[in-house]
Formats: C-alpha cells, structure tokens, sequence
C-alpha cells in the first residue's frame, strides 16, 4: 500500500469535442465536493490548453495521454515532454496497451518516454498488462515484470516517482474485469518487483486499469496493492466517474 491517498485518473482516449469536454468537466468539478482521492483528466493534446483552462483552480490535475521519445526536432506530428510541461500537465500515460499494439511501442520505447517524462518533471503512468493468449498461457507475471523492468533499468533512482497501471489488455473496453483477486495478485508482484528496486517503492501508486466502472470499483480499491484506477470509457460520464471517485475516497 502506498503513502498516498487514492489516485483516479481518466483517459478519454480518442473523445471529445470542444462542446463536450466543458460540459462534462462542468458537471464533475460540481460533483467533487465531497472527493477526497487525487484525480486527473488525460486529454487528446489538442484540448490540453482548453482543459488546462476548465481545471484551473480545482484539485484535478492535467495529463497527456502520450509523449515523444524524443526531446525536440524534425519528428512532424510529435508533442514532446517539454511541450506538455508548458501547458502544466502534470501526468502522462506511456505504454498504453493500445499503443503497444497499434503502434508497435517496445518495451524500451516506453522506458524511453517515461525518462523524458521524468526529465520534464511530469509524472509518468506507466501501463503494464498481458494478453489474453498470455494469460490463458500462464505468463501474466512474466510479461508484466519484463515491460516493468525496462523502466526500472532505464530510470534508476527516479523510479519511486512513477505511477503504474496495470491493464489486462484482456479487459480493456470488453466489458470483462479482473478479479478483485486476479487484481490484487498481479498488483502484488508490481509491488514486490518496485521494493526491490527502491527503498522508497511505498510513494508509487500501482492503479488498475481495465473496465473499472461504478458498480467493480469498490472491491477492486478496496484490495491492499489497488491504489486507484485508469478508468476508460467510464470516465467520459460525469454520472459514472464521480462515484468512482467517491469510492476512493473512502
């Protein structure tokens, strides 16, 4: 368990619209009264600077939901850490699963982006998770200590401000969730890789990320290693994402 209160991070993936966004965030900054956990938006990068705007004043912080490996350059359509860090984002999300498969992301790539990350002052939410196949393989805890281990290696020292997401890719918009159980086992070997690594693994936060929604989130947050969640398409309803919210600040 970490140090921390709950953390609650929302990843809007490909949605929004100028419109939508302010009439969502209108309706859950109205709701946070009585929220207790930390939370944060991630954004598309074209609505960083809109959002930046909506969230000012308010205890939710602003994140990306990806970055460049690279620091700046002729790399056309790249948003770079710094870039980020001038709109105040505070999170990013690398290694997504969808972007490990739709855009071939390796494991050194991700540690790549979660150094920039860390270089610019951003927290990186780095994401971990298996495949079905890998799963019903038995080879959940190998593949998730590998992509974790890529970090470590690459970020040393700084490794204790990272947060984690653990997503079984398998129940990432499919409705199917992980166990509270199956949650907390896999949420347990990421502790136990991270205490290895630092002397100060009880600052990072390990979420999960994977069809958390209303009705799940209690029991998945209320397990020992479940220190908060990444939450999809859940979190585009002010109506789902603040109970969410009001169940991790228990």
């Amino acid at each position: 368990m970490t140090v921390h209160s709950k953390l609650m991070v929302a990843n809007w993936k490909m949605h929004g619209s100028l419109a939508a966004n302010a009439s969502l965030l209108a309706d859950v900054l109205a709701g946070m009264a009585d929220v207790l956990c930390r939370s944060a938006v991630c954004v598309p990068s074209v609505y960083l600077a809109q959002v930046q705007a909506l969230l000012s004043g308010s205890s939710i912080g602003l994140g990306a939901q990806d970055v460049s490996a690279q620091a700046s350059g002729a790399y056309t359509g790249e948003v770079s850490a710094d870039m980020l860090r001038d709109f105040g984002v505070r999170y990013c999300i690398v290694g997504h699963s969808e972007r490990r498969q739709n855009h071939a992301e390796s494991d050194v790539l991700v540690a790549t982006k979660a150094q920039r990350t860390l270089a610019a002052g951003i927290t990186p939410i780095v994401c971990v998770g298996e495949s079905l196949q890998e799963r019903q393989a038995g080879q959940t805890e190998a593949v998730v200590k590998r992509q974790l281990a890529a970090v470590i290696h690459a970020n040393g020292h700084c490794i204790s401000e990272i947060v984690v997401a653990y997503e079984p890719v398998w129940a990432i918009g499919t409705g199917l969730t992980a166990t509270p159980e199956q949650a907390q086992q896999v949420h347990a070997v990421l502790r136990a890789q991270l205490q290895a690594a630092t002397a100060h693994a009880d600052r990072v936060s390990i979420l999960y990320g994977g069809s958390m929604n209303a009705t799940n989130a209690v029991e998945l947050l209320s397990q020992p290693d479940v220190d908060g969640g990444l939450i999809g398409g859940a979190s585009l309803r002010a109506e789902d994402f603040l109970p969410m919210l009001k169940a991790a600040s228990r």
